[in-house]
């Protein structure tokens, strides 16, 4: 039986279990379908009213599938909530760059490596030194590459799979990411001179924020038999890469945002928030988005898998022994902030559907044809990161995440507080120094971003990681702890 949630703590949700809440379509007018939140009661409890808003505004979108959704890390964002999923029919619905956000593709990756807990800890802080020193990181950081305008418009085209062509990686890395590194619906003639300038002297840089380059090791097994298919094992050595498209990928958003603006009042969009402004998915407007989105998303591809090629140098340097010998492979990169057109079953019918994930990691399960071969018996690697400091986990996704989320989990911790308010409750070289008396090495452009990125100001990324594993969409692999930690 449905029970009411108390007015304290959101006032609006119905519960359906213990790990998912509903927002009833009378809740708001103009809601086409019920929001659906995947939550414990715990995370509820301290979930922003925004949050609860946005969701329910997102179900007043033309041609929305089943439910707006929010993953447990969810928190507010530009229009969308971030952690929101959101399925739009390809024919009657819409496209919206609120519901992949400013950073295209933030996304994240994982590598392997022969190197125990052992092999690594007692050189960590100098391991982290050259890290940081070998891959550019901060606001504004440029690269080492010096991009033509050809290398800019092939990675805008082809992606993770133009840089291993450029020398930046092997052929197994291409196959180990989500579409293969590169989304082909992607056109350059859409992205703006701007955003062609922001992006061409930034391939292979961090950037900022929440941007991350941590060494960690694996300090749990959950299920061993799906561990060993992806590589990993107890006490061994991990790299997590977590960024985007950098300026690149901002800029895009920033100039389509303009012109679909125009285009919701073109075609006579009635939103609740401006910052929903979309267009009818097959239309010009959405469709030079759509391209050029994919454009921005293939840029990170490329950017991480350039980054990707520096770490394993850096490691082969600092340990003298070739990246064979080290067992440096790519287990798999998900993005999760993009838009993309995949056939999902909706209530007994195959239907084609552009799914907006932002903040959210696609999660695939076994037997699907976009898992990577090698993988296709125990589902897609999910990765989710946690904060500064805090464990990761990798995951498997499961035929539950189609039939609940669009084949969909969370993707982090979720923030709980702004960065300005952070800066206000924390202090970066105090919070620098409690994480060395932990053994874990920082190394950032400014200790305001560490005090900006503290593990306080996240939640517990075990809280939301438990409730996926929970719901099913998403079973855990092996937990991550962090050793050494490199930051824009």
């Amino acid at each position: 039986m449905s029970e009411n949630i108390k007015k304290d703590a959101t006032g609006i949700v119905t519960k359906v279990n213990d790990y998912t809440w509903d927002i009833p379509t009378d809740y708001k007018s103009g809601m086409r379908v019920p929001g659906r939140i995947f939550v414990s009661k715990k995370l509820l409890a301290s979930l922003e009213h925004e949050t609860i808003e946005q969701t329910a505004n997102v179900a007043t979108l033309p041609g929305i599938q089943k439910y707006s959704m929010a993953m447990p890390d969810a928190h507010s964002g530009y229009g969308f909530p971030i952690g929101g999923v959101a399925a739009f029919d390809r024919y009657d619905g819409i496209i919206s760059p609120g519901g992949v956000g400013y950073d295209i593709n933030c996304g994240v990756r994982i590598l392997r490596t022969n190197l125990t807990i052992d092999d690594v800890r007692p050189g960590m802080k100098d391991l982290i030194d050259l890290l940081f020193h070998e891959i550019p990181a901060g606001v504004g950081s440029k690269s080492k590459i010096r991009a033509s305008d050809k290398e800019l418009n092939d990675a805008f085209l082809h992606g993770a799979k133009w840089a291993v062509e450029s020398g930046y990686g092997v052929k197994e890395d291409i196959e180990h990411c989500e579409e293969n590194g590169f989304i082909k619906y992607a056109d350059p003639e859409k992205v703006s001179e701007k955003a062609k300038k922001r992006g061409k002297p930034q391939f292979g840089t961090l950037g900022s924020g929440n941007h991350f380059l941590e060494v960690q090791y694996v300090e749990e097994v959950f299920d061993p038999e799906v561990a060993k298919v992806f590589g990993l094992e107890k006490g061994h050595v991990t790299v997590m890469i977590h960024c985007g498209s950098r300026g690149a990928g901002h800029q895009i958003c920033d100039d389509h945002l303009k012109i679909l603006e125009r285009a919701t009042r073109k075609y006579g969009i009635v939103l609740p928030d401006r910052q929903l402004a979309c267009a009818p998915a097959e239309s010009t407007e959405g469709q030079n988005y759509f391209k050029a989105m994919a454009s921005g998303a293939n840029y990170a591809w490329a950017n991480r898998q350039v980054i990707t090629h520096w770490v394993r140098e850096t490691f082969s340097s600092f340990f003298k022994r070739d990246k064979d010998e080290l067992g440096m492979d790519l287990i798999y990169d998900v993005a999760h902030n993009v838009a993309k057109l995949e056939e999902h079953n909706i209530d007994g019918v195959k239907k084609m559907v552009y799914v907006h994930r932002k903040g959210a990691t696609r999660a695939f399960p076994p037997g699907h044809p976009d898992v990577p071969a090698v993988y296709r018996d125990v589902g897609q690697p999910v990765l989710i990161p946690g904060s500064m400091g805090t464990p990761s986990f990798v995951l498997h996704g499961t035929e539950k995440a189609m039939e609940l989320s669009f084949g969909s989990a969370c993707h982090g911790a979720g923030r709980v507080s702004s960065r300005t308010q952070a800066l206000r409750d924390f202090n970066g070289e105090t919070i620098q120094k409690e994480l060395a008396a932990k053994g874990i090495s920082v190394r950032a452009t400014d200790p305001s971003v560490i005090a900006e990125e503290a593990p306080g100001v996240y939640k517990q990324s075990e809280d939301v990681v438990e409730v996926v594993h929970q719901l099913g969409i998403a079973r855990k692999v092996v937990r991550l702890m962090p050793l050494g930690v490199a930051k824009g």
